[in-house]
């Protein structure tokens, strides 16, 4: 009996913490702390989601500093997500320090956080491609589509401070 019940109080607390991680997306910055992106104190959160072996997230990065510096003083927090596998076996594997020379060599001013082959962005933000930009409003809402399909022309600055400016 005794063991019944403590099968049953551990199912019980399994589906619990299982229930109030639905919806979160919670990844790991570079030094192994953890960041809730969705829960940002009513902040917007900007979301530019790469992976390092990518030649677009070269791009990616020069906007996302741009984008950084814009909002600098406004209430507006900007993460790069790095899609980038954490398993040694993967061809798209990279350690946490190759993440962190990608970040030093495009001169990230952003923290960096991990999300291991993008399985939480890809899936909680709709995303079809990477690299992509995720804006959420001070609610933690996805406000539109993700901008995905970064074409080197093409200055994506404007379309997504025009997102920005309309949040704050």
């Amino acid at each position: 009996m005794k063991t019944l019940r403590g099968f049953i109080t551990i199912c019980s607390i399994t589906v619990a913490l299982s229930i109030s991680a639905l919806g979160q997306t919670v990844l790991t910055k570079l030094d192994g702390s953890r960041v809730d992106v969705e829960s940002q104190n009513g902040k917007i959160v900007v979301l530019a989601i790469g992976a390092s072996w990518l030649p677009l997230s070269d791009k990616q990065a020069e906007v996302t500093n741009a984008l950084a510096k814009r909002y600098t003083a406004k209430n507006v927090v900007f993460y790069f997500v790095v899609t980038d596998s954490t398993n040694p076996r993967s061809k798209n594997f990279a350690s946490n320090e190759m993440v962190s020379k990608f970040a030093a060599d495009r001169k990230l001013t952003i923290p960096v956080l991990r999300d291991s082959d993008g399985v939480l962005t890809t899936k909680n933000f709709k995303i079809e491609q990477v690299p992509s930009f995720v804006i959420l409003d001070k609610n933690g809402d996805a406000t539109t589509e993700p901008f995905g399909g970064i074409d080197p022309k093409y200055d994506l600055i404007g379309p997504i401070s025009k997102t920005i400016d309309r949040l704050l």
